[in-house]
């Protein structure tokens, strides 16, 4: 028997968890625990089994094996209690397209006994201008505040949000991370999905890297990337695909890895300062000429393509 959740501090745990679709394993035997009161990221590749996860601590699908528990609860036996307590936005929401705005936040909210003012919810969303309108008529980044709008209209303990930015524009997307972190201010727990690297750094306390169907990496944001052992990544393309041996690349001062791409290579580095000067030095002395030369912080991103050889955002 899983512990409660005042005795783990767990919102959300799962171990073991399986699910299969006839031959293809979504999720391999994950095991994940959300803490109470935290903002909790899942990040992967589309296909990496995070919305089945999402969906099974939901009780939206049942797991082929596993245990789960939601809030000191378990689906089957404490579904009601637990309806009235979770915040669900879906990845994709189909809402009745002859609703108006307004009525279709009222629906939502005359299914739960507690929950917020509905002209509260159209002013949280900003769509206030919009209560009249009808689903239908609704662009998609309106359409995916009204969906989560309806996730928060019962105020619920636990929050899930599967890619909820995806579509809005970039004023409506931070709007939308200062409702997420007012809520956590307010003693609420959330598990998140992304392919925005900055949305997970910006709002995660700790995230999970999934990667078929399985749990490779966990941690806050920063420790994610210390464990690259560098600050800086410096991405360099030759002329006609020309290249330098990895141990020229990994002797040069400052770097500490190396990593191959399609079409460029990446240094790991902790000095770009002595990095960048010495490639250079390099590439004159072989004779080779940049076509290009881009340094960033590490990031989330390559966490994962270190881990994995591939992009989050990667279909």
């Amino acid at each position: 028997m899983l512990p409660s959740p005042a005795r783990s501090g767990a919102a959300a745990r799962c171990t073991g968890l399986v699910k299969r679709y006839e031959d293809v394993l979504a999720v391999a035997g994950l095991d994940l625990e959300v803490r109470t009161g935290e903002c909790f990221g899942l990040l992967g590749p589309n296909g990496a089994g995070k919305t089945t996860t999402i969906e099974i601590l939901e009780g939206l699908l049942e797991p082929d094996a596993g245990e789960v528990e939601v809030l000191g609860l378990r689906w089957g036996a404490d579904d009601p209690a637990l309806r009235e307590r979770l915040g669900i936005q879906l990845q994709e929401t189909r809402l009745n397209e002859k609703l108006t705005v307004e009525e279709t936040i009222r629906l939502f909210r005359s299914f739960y006994r507690r929950g917020r003012d509905v002209d509260d919810v159209l002013g949280l969303l900003e769509l206030q201008h919009k209560r009249a309108s009808w689903v239908g008529k609704l662009s998609g980044g309106q359409r995916q505040r009204l969906a989560v709008a309806c996730a928060l209209v019962n105020e619920p303990d636990l929050l899930f949000l599967d890619e909820p930015t995806t579509g809005l524009d970039p004023q409506s997307r931070r709007q939308l991370w200062a409702l997420i972190k007012d809520f956590r201010r307010r003693g609420g727990t959330i598990l998140l999905t992304t392919h925005y690297m900055d949305e997970a750094q910006a709002l995660c306390d700790r995230v999970a890297i999934v990667d078929q169907g399985k749990v490779i990496a966990l941690g806050s944001p920063g420790d994610l990337v210390a464990t690259l052992g560098a600050d800086h990544v410096i991405e360099f393309a030759i002329t006609d695909g020309a290249t330098l041996p990895d141990a020229t690349l990994r002797a040069l001062p400052g770097v500490g890895g190396v990593r191959r791409g399609n079409d460029a290579t990446e240094l790991i580095a902790s000095e770009v300062h002595l990095a960048v000067p010495a490639l250079l030095a390099e590439l004159e002395r072989h004779g080779l000429h940049l076509t290009r030369l881009v340094t960033h912080h590490a990031t989330l991103e390559d966490v994962f393509v270190v881990l994995t050889g591939r992009h989050l955002r990667d279909e």
